[in-house]
């Protein structure tokens, strides 16, 4: 707390400078001054408890120099801010905080209600208070003594808060529009300033982007739905709130397909899947990996394979607990490892291993990628500490290892193609595990163990050439094939 207060002295003075300025026009920045509010008050870290206390704060200071007093210390006496009473920006500060104040509550309302559902009544509420305060800002702003822009972005200010009321009701249509109309007046500001200045407002038409789209789907477009997962997919669904509605709508998507999907083909052998959760996301897996082949960068690359990964464990597990809670299915799949072939429950769970595995090798191979560029890159910065060998080494003994799981699966111990296929890429990744462990020698000048191994190197590589002629590749995900009755 005492950080803060220092935090809010320091940036009190500029503030203020801005917002005492009295001439003959009346003019706030709402959308820089919210911004900026919110990500030094909480909002980066989507604590809405802190912001709201930020707001109670400055509601408070705001109404001390303004002399602007609610009553005594036994009374309470209602006060609004009017027209006639407009002859300071600060006037419209203390509605647009009020504002700010009433919506960051909903919004701590909102996390908590995924535990205590009673308190979306408050929520709905608190929202509403928030709409009703945008409203009040609006007028205000209808006074000739406030200028264009900043009736502009009250005029927004307020749509968005309407809409974020109407999304809550899931009145989609009326939403839509207000969202729409939030959009089309951001847009327009932002074709009104230069580039460096316009990128606050196209910041906000982006975050409000997912919220149209996903009132379209509601209202009946189908086509929304594609643009909502690629949204959510590249670019995480324009914030935490709308990033769970984006994931609720998509698994709700993908478990209407799976309902009719009947069975999976793999190397061969086609098994039932019963299991709602693995037919969910076995339809999902192309499209998880379109988007990661798609990723602009290594962020998000990262931040798609580790969503893909979880999404697998989840489903590996309850796959597993089938295995365990199946007494019958068990014994099955005892008999059918004896007689060498096992249960189909066993052959999908050794099916949803190789996907989990296949992909720690295809994102520590990208990792390991970008680390390589990084080495060849001069070091600008001497006491930044860049890549080293040693990193990529960690990597490859990752990928190794989840090689040598993949030749020891259930099911695939006589696929001699597939045994052949996990060799030829352990030989590889040998390769150049060795490599760089050589490389880390030569930086420390051990120059004789470094020559050893890079004729290992060697060796590894003709290895390779020699055994890649005769064999064809299909180690990939995905290699399947899906029937729906």
């Amino acid at each position: 707390m005492a950080a803060e207060r220092q935090n809010e002295v320091k940036i009190s003075p500029v503030e203020e400078n801005k917002e005492n300025s009295i001439d003959e026009s009346l003019g706030v920045e709402i959308l820089q001054i919210i911004k900026d509010s919110q990500q030094q008050h909480g909002l980066r870290h989507g604590d809405y408890q802190r912001y709201r206390g930020y707001c109670s704060r400055r509601l408070r200071r705001l109404r001390k120099t303004l002399g602007f007093k609610m009553g005594n210390r036994h009374k309470f006496t209602g006060k609004k801010v009017t027209v006639e009473m407009l002859s300071d920006n600060r006037h419209l500060l203390l509605v647009l905080m009020e504002a700010e104040r009433a919506w960051s509550y909903a919004m701590q309302l909102k996390q908590e209600a995924n535990t205590e559902p009673r308190k979306r009544f408050h929520l709905l509420a608190r929202l509403r208070k928030a709409a009703k305060h945008g409203e009040q800002l609006e007028k205000l702003c209808e006074s000739p003594r406030v200028d264009a822009k900043t009736k502009l972005e009250a005029q927004a200010y307020t749509a968005y808060l309407t809409g974020m009321v109407q999304f809550e009701l899931q009145e989609w249509k009326s939403a839509m529009e207000a969202f729409n109309k939030c959009k089309t007046i951001y847009e327009k500001l932002a074709s009104a300033f230069t580039e460096e200045q316009a990128v606050l407002f196209y910041q906000r038409v982006e975050e409000i982007s997912p919220n149209i789209r996903y009132c379209a789907y509601n209202i009946g477009d189908q086509n929304a739905i594609n643009d909502l997962m690629q949204m959510r997919l590249s670019a995480g669904g324009g914030g935490g709130m709308m990033a769970e509605k984006l994931e609720a709508l998509i698994t709700q998507t993908r478990a209407k397909q799976a309902a009719v999907m009947s069975e999976v083909e793999w190397r061969g052998r086609t098994v039932p899947v019963k299991i709602d959760k693995a037919r969910i996301f076995l339809l999902g897996l192309a499209d998880n990996e379109a988007a990661i082949i798609q990723a602009d960068n290594e962020e998000t690359k990262e931040r798609l394979y580790e969503s893909l990964l979880a999404e697998c464990r989840d489903t590996i597990q309850a796959v597993r607990e089938e295995l365990r809670t199946d007494a019958k299915q068990r014994e099955r799949a005892t008999e059918g490892a004896e007689s060498g072939k096992v249960s189909n429950l066993q052959y999908l769970h050794s099916y949803l291993t190789y996907i989990k595995l296949w992909t720690v090798v295809k994102r520590n191979e990208s990792m390991a990628h970008a680390l390589q560029t990084k080495l060849k890159e001069p070091q600008t910065d001497e006491n930044k500490r860049g890549p080293r060998p040693q990193d990529l080494i960690r990597l490859y003994d990752i990928i190794l290892q989840s090689l040598a799981e993949l030749s020891s699966l259930q099911g695939l111990e006589e696929d001699h193609t597939f045994q052949k296929e996990v060799a030829l890429k352990t030989l590889v990744y040998k390769a150049y595990r060795c490599f760089y462990i050589a490389q880390s020698y030569v930086l420390v000048k051990k120059w004789s163990e470094a020559l050893v191994l890079y004729e290992r190197v060697l060796k590894y590589t003709r290895e390779v050439q020699s055994k890649a002629k005769s064999l064809n590749n299909s180690l990939k995900v995905p290699n399947t094939t899906y029937h729906f009755p």
